[in-house]
């Protein structure tokens, strides 16, 4: 008989801990879902006022619209390019100067024969090989954009812009 009633209060004792168990895990288990659901509403109101939705709409953004482009053509120009062998090598260019500055329309006229002189020096210097891919193409159209903006200071150009170049 002592050991039935050992037996009925070691198993009234694994009931308390069997009964205090699952109550500790419902606890938790509700601890989380309330913490779930709070990160869940925190997410969503930080990611609204990321998106903007919080303003009043007052700041209202005005897309920049695009300087109008004004171009310059300069006349075409043969060059011998220099050449380390005998042959022979020419570059024929055509090239349009873009300026967003219709005053630097204006300033470009009376400075074209002090352009074209800079640009017959610079591409006189030039070899076949510096004309070489996208990469050659690059720097040149760099140098005679600097050349231009060096002749017409404190006006300046955009860019120089390739209408025509054949290297033969």
């Amino acid at each position: 008989m002592a050991e039935e009633e050992d037996q009925i209060e070691g198993g009234s004792e694994d009931g308390a801990e069997e009964g205090a168990a699952p109550s500790k895990k419902k606890k938790l288990l509700k601890l989380a879902m309330i913490g779930g659901v709070v990160l869940l509403i925190a997410g969503g109101a930080a990611g609204a006022w990321f998106m903007g939705l919080f303003s009043g709409g007052e700041d209202t953004v005005v897309a920049a619209q695009p300087k109008p482009s004004f171009y310059f053509d300069l006349p075409e120009m043969i060059v011998n390019l220099n050449s380390a062998d005998q042959k022979q090598r020419y570059l024929k260019v055509h090239v349009s100067l873009e300026m967003s500055d219709e005053d630097t329309l204006k300033v470009l006229r009376p400075a074209q024969p002090r352009l074209m002189d800079a640009f017959q020096v610079y591409l006189r210097e030039l070899r076949s090989t510096d004309l070489d891919g996208s990469a050659g193409m690059h720097r040149l159209k760099e140098e005679l954009t600097r050349r231009v903006n060096i002749a017409i200071y404190p006006s300046t150009i955009d860019t120089v812009l390739f209408r025509e170049i054949i290297v033969q």
